[in-house]
């Protein structure tokens, strides 16, 4: 089977439920834009919220919120925050003990489009993808625009095609 192929047996996935997880010290459920934005993406592709969670940059927290995704109904979880090359930046450290496939193709096709926007600045962009226990781990930054460039042109175009890849 090839693209096509799959991309035709994927429209069987149907809708996609999906959770959020931002990751942040500083932002509330209130302020958080990057965690709106994921929702009405994914809403507007016709995808269904499962969870949302806002935890701070603490490897604990972050891992027992994954660790809840993976128990849950989500067929995809979307992370925000956390990426940066700061210390206090664990998202992708945190979460990679948890994927089981890393799809690294992600990572690079982020930053070739973080580069043609933001020029040599890309070098500070670490994403994530890939997949565990047969769901999907996206992990983004959480610039408004990040999330934007990361769903739109990348993971949601091809979100059924790997839900179903994942799930097989």
């Amino acid at each position: 089977m090839g693209v096509p192929d799959h991309r035709a047996a994927a429209q069987a996935v149907g809708t996609v439920p999906y959770a959020v997880l931002t990751v942040s010290d500083s932002r509330t459920e209130a302020t958080d834009d990057s965690g709106r934005l994921v929702r009405a993406l994914f809403d507007d592709a016709g995808h269904t919220l499962a969870d949302y969670e806002l935890v701070r940059n603490v490897p604990r927290d972050i891992q027992a919120a994954v660790r809840r995704y993976l128990q849950g109904r989500a067929a995809c979880l979307v992370t925000t925050g956390g990426t940066g090359a700061g210390r206090r930046d664990l998202t992708i450290e945190t979460v990679t003990p948890f994927v089981d496939k890393v799809l690294p193709g992600f990572g690079e096709l982020f930053r070739r489009l973080s580069y043609e926007e933001i020029g040599g600045a890309a070098i500070l962009s670490r994403a994530l993808c890939g997949v565990s226990r047969g769901k999907v781990i996206c992990c983004l930054p959480g610039s408004e625009a990040a999330v934007g460039l990361g769903l739109s042109k990348i993971l949601l175009p091809e979100l059924p095609h790997l839900v179903w890849v994942a799930s097989r």
